[in-house]
């Protein structure tokens, strides 16, 4: 366990510390395989419940332990009472690793302090924000943003979702379900042609030889919205999940993104799905070039956003955004929609969509984009996910959708 809990360090010390995202830092970081999962379940548990361990660490100690010790027992905390694990093999092990960091000198103290945090009853503060903040382990801005876009009652709900499912995506001409019968995995189907929900799935060979790959049920959705056609513009595409997947609707798919970085993700990932009508452009979406008026059948504007919907699949969201990013985020998301629309035909389709729940970011820049755009008008839609309507658009929901917190509105150009 002394290992396992290193690994976890490690990787939390490089979110905490290094400013790296989760997924980058588990990737840069050698893990013990056979710890590999139990790892992954402590750095995304104790990411997703920071804000909750944060305080009770505050309300248990006199004085704010420095990052490293913090880091220690926030990993055991979480071990402790989130995955019941035996508070003595977690003192154990976590004393003998701060000994090892050369931290010696903390080790009573996190032993101490553990077997505190064990039978301790810490009560949550008395403000409404600040209690559904810790309780829930959200930001204060974004409860604050729930409430207000959908009251109490429902924002509960949506924070408390803890739905986390793997949706396996088989490629063109490959019968999923044979498959994962002949392998022998669990599965369940979902509202989606040859897309399963997978128990413990794990990759091997066949993920690169274009056999299947990985798609959240929300993305997936927004895929099976857009009507295909001849030519489609993906604005932001990268990694590539949605282009690859319209590349089947579509007899070409131009693909454009900002970093060229990401851009070289998207060529990797057409080229492991084997999907040769797709062309990876770098370029900035927000920024209007006349060579593409009127050159698409069909326009995705799926925009950068906060991420709100998806917090699940990157706890880390909570740590690194702030509510002025979300004002930041509103002009770039109604920039990008406002050039790229010009790049859609007479009588073609435009789709808006974000993986946020905000509404800010979602019915609101919809709202402005059909007030300044008469030529533009909104076409209700449905999904075969569970969705709600909204007076702009459909979302998905975390506690509805299977864990999916999506949005899309469609326009068509008159």
């Amino acid at each position: 366990m002394v290992t396992l809990f290193y690994d976890c360090y490690r990787i939390l010390t490089s979110v905490y510390s290094g400013g790296a995202f989760v997924k980058q830092a588990m990737s840069e970081t050698p893990i013990d395989e056979k710890n590999r999962a139990h790892v992954t379940k402590i750095c995304y548990g104790v990411l997703d419940k920071d804000i909750t361990l944060d305080y009770q660490i505050s309300v248990l100690c006199d004085k704010r332990p420095k990052q490293a010790v913090r880091t220690l027992l926030k990993i055991g905390m979480y071990s402790i009472k989130y995955l019941q694990t035996a508070v003595y093999a977690v003192t154990d092990n976590l004393v003998e690793l701060v000994k090892k960091l050369g931290k010696g000198g903390t080790a009573g103290f996190v032993n101490a302090f553990l077997r505190k945090y064990n039978t301790a009853e810490i009560s949550l503060p008395k403000d409404k924000f600040k209690r559904l903040s810790v309780e829930y382990s959200y930001p204060e801005f974004a409860v604050k943003k729930l409430v207000k876009d959908y009251g109490e009652e429902r924002a509960i709900q949506i924070m408390q979702a803890d739905e986390e499912r793997t949706a396996v995506r088989f490629n063109t001409g490959v019968d999923g379900e044979k498959y994962l019968t002949d392998n022998r995995w669990n599965y369940q189907k979902t509202p989606f042609d040859n897309t399963f929900f997978v128990s413990g799935f794990k990759r091997n060979e066949d993920f690169y030889d274009g056999t299947y790959t990985f798609q959240s049920i929300g993305s997936v959705a927004i895929c099976d919205i857009v009507q295909g056609g001849e030519r489609l513009l993906d604005a932001c595409s990268a990694p590539g999940g949605k282009s690859v997947n319209l590349a089947d609707k579509f007899k070409s798919v131009t693909a454009f993104e900002l970093h060229e970085h990401r851009v070289s993700l998207i060529l990797d990932y057409v080229r492991r799905m084997k999907k040769d009508n797709v062309t990876a452009i770098q370029k900035d979406s927000s920024v209007f070039d006349e060579n593409y008026i009127e050159k698409f059948d069909a326009v995705l504007c799926d925009c950068p956003c906060s991420g709100y919907g998806v917090v699940k699949d990157n706890p880390d969201i909570k740590l690194k955004r702030v509510e002025q990013d979300i004002t930041s985020l509103n002009e770039i998301q109604y920039k990008i929609l406002q050039s790229c629309s010009k790049y859609v035909k007479k009588g073609g389709s435009l789709y808006y969509s974000t993986c946020s729940i905000f509404k800010s970011e979602n019915q609101d820049v919809c709202g402005r984009f059909l007030k300044e755009n008469p030529d533009f008008e909104e076409v209700k839609i449905e999904s075969k996910l569970p969705f709600e309507s909204m007076k702009r658009g459909i979302s998905f929901f975390p506690d509805k959708s299977f864990g999916a917190g999506f949005y899309i509105c469609k326009f068509i150009r008159k």
